[in-house]
């Protein structure tokens, strides 16, 4: 009896220790999930705070080359303050420069030698006459759709050419009302799936025209190589020398005139360009053309706004920027507009 008695006492006293070292074990199982948690969470911060610091570094490699281009366009226009063309040094194309664990590229580009979507805006003044509608088209609308049919995009004519001029005409004016059959206001934007209003305003990027009826992906890819948005003005003087070799269609838009004259003409300008406009409009390929006053008075020699392109990386970061700058009378240069990222 006693010794039963003392091996039920051993087994009794035999069950907290091992309870003891269950809880024990689990409770280092768990300090070591917290562990290695934190470890996790202080790594994944770490590299966080490194990113911030390299896109950060890169952002400001982006702005050196924003400072840059304008030392680059001030020496230009130093050397030929009346003309720009693509002989100076602000035209050498895409650029890149290595840097401190990276490397900055950039491109300038003259927004003068492209058409000004924004053209179509059409003043109170030019309203209330008419100008801007289907019955009294103003040169720039004119100009947009033939450079639409000049460009050869599948499935447009002039029929759709009209309506997508109407479209864009209605969301750059002020009022609430269809100017023409093709045109669309607030009423068709808001029926949609997804409603939203028209802006009736400036667009800000050629990319807006993706919301804008009538405007299909193939037809604002084509035509971002002809086409560009400048901030906030209605301007569309085209700089003759500027505008690339390859894209008579601008021209031919302008102009009403064919491409081979359009391209001949753009082959007679030599290296520094035309010094003046009546050099250009003198041209023996031109001279059957009609040109009238008024579109005389969309062309020039001289360049107000230019588009800076950067791409700068540091160490696996990467930045884009697009700058857009314009150049006064007196060659200052002010930054118009940035825009963080790839259009």
């Amino acid at each position: 009896m006693r010794t039963i008695a003392v091996s039920k006492v051993i087994a009794i006293k035999s069950i907290p220790k091992g309870v003891a070292l269950i809880t024990v074990m689990l409770i280092i199982a768990l300090i070591a999930i917290l562990a290695t948690q934190m470890t996790a969470r202080l790594q994944l911060q770490m590299q966080r705070t490194t990113n911030i610091g390299s896109n950060q570094q890169a952002y400001w490699y982006a702005m050196g080359a924003e400072a840059f281009a304008k030392r680059v366009l001030i020496q230009s226009f130093e050397a030929d303050a009346e003309v720009t063309h693509l002989g100076q040094v602000w035209a050498q194309g895409e650029n890149t420069f290595p840097v401190d664990f990276g490397e900055i590229t950039g491109e300038i580009n003259d927004l003068n030698s492209c058409f000004n979507l924004n053209a179509l805006k059409v003043s109170e003044d030019d309203s209330s006459s008419g100008i801007g509608n289907a019955a009294k088209k103003s040169p720039a609308r004119t100009a947009f759709e033939e450079l639409l049919i000049a460009i050869s995009i599948e499935g447009v004519g002039n029929f759709e050419a009209e309506y997508m001029a109407d479209a864009l005409t209605d969301w750059l004016d002020a009022d609430g009302s269809i100017s023409s059959s093709g045109g669309a206001e607030d009423s068709d934007y808001a029926a949609k799936e997804f409603p939203y209003l028209a802006a009736n305003n400036y667009i800000a990027s050629i990319a807006e025209l993706r919301v804008i009826e009538h405007f299909s992906v193939d037809v604002i890819e084509k035509l971002k190589d002809f086409a560009c948005v400048l901030p906030n003005t209605n301007m569309n003087k085209i700089n003759i020398n500027t505008i690339a070799q390859d894209q008579p269609e601008i021209l031919v838009a302008m102009l009403g005139i064919s491409q081979n004259e359009a391209s001949q003409a753009l082959s007679s300008r030599g290296e520094e360009g035309f010094k003046n406009i009546d050099e250009f409009f003198t041209l023996p390929e031109l001279s059957e053309a009609k040109i009238t006053p008024e579109q005389k008075q969309l062309f020039s020699v001289k360049s107000e706004y230019f588009n800076l392109r950067t791409t700068a990386s540091f160490n696996n970061s990467y930045f884009a920027l697009n700058t857009i700058m314009k150049v006064d009378d007196k060659n200052n240069i002010s930054v118009i507009s940035r825009i963080i990222g790839r259009e």
